[in-house]
């Protein structure tokens, strides 16, 4: 594996893992998509996963949230994670309060119901419906849903790859408040670099089913976007 480290700075992370994988395998018939893969994400924690389309980084995600089987190798996390997809996945039947609240069997899962939404801007919106949402607005939600469970390993899957550039930022400003807030080990998986570089703590890229590159420090926006394009196999002519 190729690694570069960049300079470091004292870490945000300092109680414990979020999640740590060993030797990890899952393969579909006889095609292995992912080889004894290893990984190990801090809390307070965000990284980035970069891969071209079928390297098997989509598999990693739905394997470390508990969709998929694993065949060989180890996953050690504290509790369940917490996901959020590029769909939404609110029920359209019940209001926003409800969605958030969603799996959290308490006497006040309103009341965390709405402090969620408060976070994420929709503190007004409880008793609203999924269909009177923009699609930025529905992943705030789908963000509130899975914080309300104060997750120790958030898994997010290209959330912001349907939205329009400026919602996209505004998304990313949130993210990291809410992160910094909340202080979640993170796991990214996005295909878009500019993303990566403005999250991560820490960038991976993945080939072939396993961990090929390695960005390591808190700022990732020490590496350069032709760097990282580079990892990914794209390659610039030299203009004349």
């Amino acid at each position: 594996m190729n690694v570069r480290v960049a300079p470091s700075s004292p870490s945000t992370a300092s109680v414990g893992p979020a999640v740590v994988v060993s030797n990890l395998t899952r393969a579909y018939g006889q095609r292995i998509v992912i080889g004894k893969l290893n990984l190990r994400i801090e809390r307070g924690e965000f990284v980035a996963l970069l891969g071209e389309s079928g390297c098997g980084k989509t598999t990693l995600l739905r394997t470390l949230a508990g969709l998929d089987p694993i065949q060989g190798g180890r996953i050690t996390a504290p509790r369940r994670p917490a996901v959020v997809f590029q769909e939404h996945r609110l029920l359209p039947w019940d209001n926003l309060w409800r969605n958030v609240s969603l799996g959290l069997h308490l006497p006040d899962a309103r009341k965390r119901a709405a402090e969620a939404l408060a976070e994420v801007g929709l503190g007004d919106r409880l008793d609203d419906w999924p269909r009177n949402l923009s699609g930025g607005q529905a992943q705030r939600v789908a963000l509130a849903r899975a914080l309300v469970q104060e997750p120790e390993l958030l898994l997010l899957d290209e959330p912001f790859a349907a939205l329009d550039a400026l919602t996209r930022i505004r998304m990313h400003a949130l993210v990291r408040e809410l992160v910094a807030n909340h202080r979640p080990g993170v796991l990214l998986v996005t295909h878009d670099v500019d993303e990566a570089i403005g999250l991560a703590d820490r960038i991976l890229v993945m080939r072939g089913g396993a961990i090929a590159f390695e960005h390591l420090g808190s700022d990732a926006a020490s590496i350069s976007r032709a760097e990282l394009l580079t990892e990914l196999g794209v390659t610039f002519k030299p203009v004349n």
